[in-house]
């Protein structure tokens, strides 16, 4: 199943919220959706979860509008947005279940189906805790609980891992790469880039409303460097080394760091494996030679000003 969404816009007054943004989702990938805070995020994610309509554009389901029939988006997309269950009256049961009965799940069927999501989102054992008493992480799985009980094929998260203490961000972690590998795609809004980069198959990147990049992680961090960091660990000296490479072409701005020397590389991976046979050449030992990988965090500071609408 493919969720499209083709030239969105939404406006508020004069303001423009969400600009002609153009992205798919595929089923089992994990897709990060990252901006400065203003930039349309969560805008876009209550569009996509039919709770907002859009000014322009559309929002397809294997090329069927959900905005022209909303209950499709209900019934295929779980949506968990940034507010926290605030029931302090319920339990995780009785919040769980009430929504079980809203979706018209029978009662023959209901009472398994809430058991297996709460051992799913390790619920279990507070199942019967108020909701008032529950920590931050609780309360989050609960929310988790709640967006899967229809069994939704993608699932919207806007800022899930905010405020988590970090054994629950891991938790968190896992139970998305479980959702993944059970084939529903993921939407998750984050301001935390380092996690992002761990988990997520490709990455959609706003600001003002407008889309900068959308793509996988690679394609991405690849499309914003012209020059690769090389790390190369040599056996023996190190000024001995650096004076070596320091002549080679292509290197530029050559630094000792720790056991190491690393520079900046204009070539191609081509190029690289020749530079690799020319050091072994030379009777250069080395026992570490690779590139260090751009991050999603520098990218995002490299391409995004901060700006808000």
């Amino acid at each position: 199943m493919i969720l499209s969404v083709k030239n969105l816009s939404k406006n508020f007054g004069d303001t423009h919220a969400v600009k002609r943004l153009n992205f798919q989702l595929n089923g089992g990938d994990i897709t990060g959706f990252v901006g400065p805070n203003g930039a349309g995020k969560t805008t876009t994610l209550r569009m996509m979860a039919s709770i907002e309509e859009p000014s322009a554009g559309s929002i397809e389901l294997d090329g069927h509008s959900i905005v022209s029939h909303p209950e499709m988006a209900r019934e295929k997309i779980g949506f968990v947005p940034d507010t926290l269950p605030t029931q302090d009256d319920m339990t995780v049961f009785e919040y769980i279940d009430f929504f079980a009965r809203a979706y018209a799940i029978k009662p023959a069927r209901r009472r398994g189906l809430v058991h297996d999501l709460m051992e799913f989102t390790n619920l279990i054992n507070i199942r019967e805790k108020l909701l008032s008493a529950l920590s931050k992480g609780m309360k989050q799985r609960v929310s988790i609980a709640r967006a899967l009980i229809h069994d939704p094929s993608f699932i919207l998260m806007d800022e899930p891992a905010a405020g988590l203490d970090p054994r629950a961000r891991i938790e968190l972690r896992e139970l998305l790469r479980v959702l993944s590998r059970q084939g529903k795609g993921i939407l998750i809004s984050s301001h935390i880039l380092s996690e992002l980069s761990e988990i997520c198959t490709s990455t959609l990147i706003i600001e003002q409303g407008a889309m900068l990049k959308f793509g996988s992680i690679e394609e991405i961090t690849e499309a914003e460097v012209s020059h690769r960091r090389l790390i190369i660990r040599p056996v023996g000296s190190l000024e001995e080394f650096s004076n070596f490479m320091i002549l080679l072409p292509g290197v530029e701005n050559l630094v000792v760091n720790g056991k190491s020397v690393e520079f900046d590389y204009a070539g191609n991976d081509e190029e690289a494996f020749a530079l690799l046979k020319e050091i072994v050449a030379a009777d250069r030992k080395i026992i570490e030679f690779r590139f260090r990988q751009q991050n999603l965090e520098s990218v995002f500071m490299n391409i995004t000003r901060g700006e808000v609408q």
